[in-house]
């Protein structure tokens, strides 16, 4: 599932990552968020042109959450994608995937709404999940707010992802609100040691360390873990879920769990397609000088571009 060698873009693009080690204590997170904070506006330098973005908020269970809204070129009203960052629920924010968003909007026609959650440690689970909810059932219940038509996708990468695929599953168990599509960016979900991804390719962007503590970080409790709600893969049965995009990376450790979450949605008669970018790594489609991301973000977008604008 592999290829022979990383794309020599996203290898020359994730070589910093090895300079700059996440931090694995309370102290070191505050540390990093400090210094993600503080190159954002290098990663966002020269963004793709939209219709136009708006800040937000949009309301959440504890309070109000930061949001963007990215519009395409046009008069509108355009279809809803409610986006959720990665960052293993501990890093990440509307800032940190700005580029992306504004690709996936230009590229499916739609409007992108980019949500900031909660963080663990600080706030574990279900409060990121809880967040999720709140703004995927407010995008629903207030499509003129978003500029919206009333079809409505959730989307997410990495730690994002398992919020969307989550999302999608409570909204489909509880008959609301009534979701168009997913789409599951190398999602975070039914990760475990023992899969081959993991083995093979644990220390590229993301270390087996890391794994554990974004795990520890966001289960809090190990209570928590077998919870379909705080991973999907746990889930009895998907039928009736939103038909879903799944993309996975070749040198990604999470590989494995987001194929097998694609496999258990098209066992249990969701629409489903899966791709596998075999020469890429966790995170690529956010590596805005990887050529391969700017063609995976055209080709989702397209995804969404068909399932909502038909």
């Amino acid at each position: 599932m592999e290829a022979d060698d990383i794309d020599p873009q996203a290898a020359a693009a994730i070589e910093w990552r090895d300079q700059v080690p996440l931090p694995h204590s309370r102290w070191g997170v505050r540390l990093f968020r400090l210094f993600e904070r503080a190159t954002t506006w290098l990663q966002n330098r020269d963004l793709p042109s939209v219709g136009r973005v708006v800040d937000r908020t949009v309301p959440g269970p504890e309070g109000a959450l930061d949001a963007r809204l990215y519009l395409p070129d046009g008069e509108g009203p355009f279809p809803t994608v409610v986006y959720f960052h990665g960052g293993g629920f501990v890093f990440g924010s509307v800032a940190t995937h700005e580029w992306l968003c504004r690709h996936l909007a230009t590229e499916s026609g739609c409007g992108v709404l980019s949500v900031d959650y909660r963080l663990a440690p600080e706030h574990p689970f279900p409060a990121a999940v809880e967040d999720a909810d709140a703004a995927v059932r407010w995008a629903a219940a207030e499509p003129d707010a978003v500029a919206g038509d009333g079809t409505l996708a959730v989307a997410g990468d990495s730690a994002g992802g398992a919020l969307a695929a989550i999302t999608a599953l409570m909204a489909a168990e509880r008959g609301d609100p009534a979701l168009d599509y997913q789409l599951l960016v190398y999602p975070g979900v039914g990760v475990d040691r023992d899969q081959q991804s993991v083995r093979d390719h644990a220390g590229i962007v993301l270390s087996e360390a890391d794994l554990a503590f974004f795990e520890d970080c966001y289960f809090g409790s190990e209570i928590h873990r077998r919870n379909p709600y705080a991973d999907p893969t746990n889930a009895a049965d998907c039928s009736g879920v939103a038909p879903a995009t799944v993309v996975t990376a070749g040198f990604d450790p999470l590989r494995d769990g987001g194929q097998a979450y694609a496999d258990q949605l098209a066992a249990d008669g969701v629409d489903t397609r899966s791709v596998n970018y075999e020469a890429m790594v966790h995170g690529f489609m956010t590596l805005r000088d990887v050529d391969r991301a700017r063609a995976a973000i055209a080709d989702v977008g397209g995804d969404l571009a068909d399932a909502l604008r038909s």
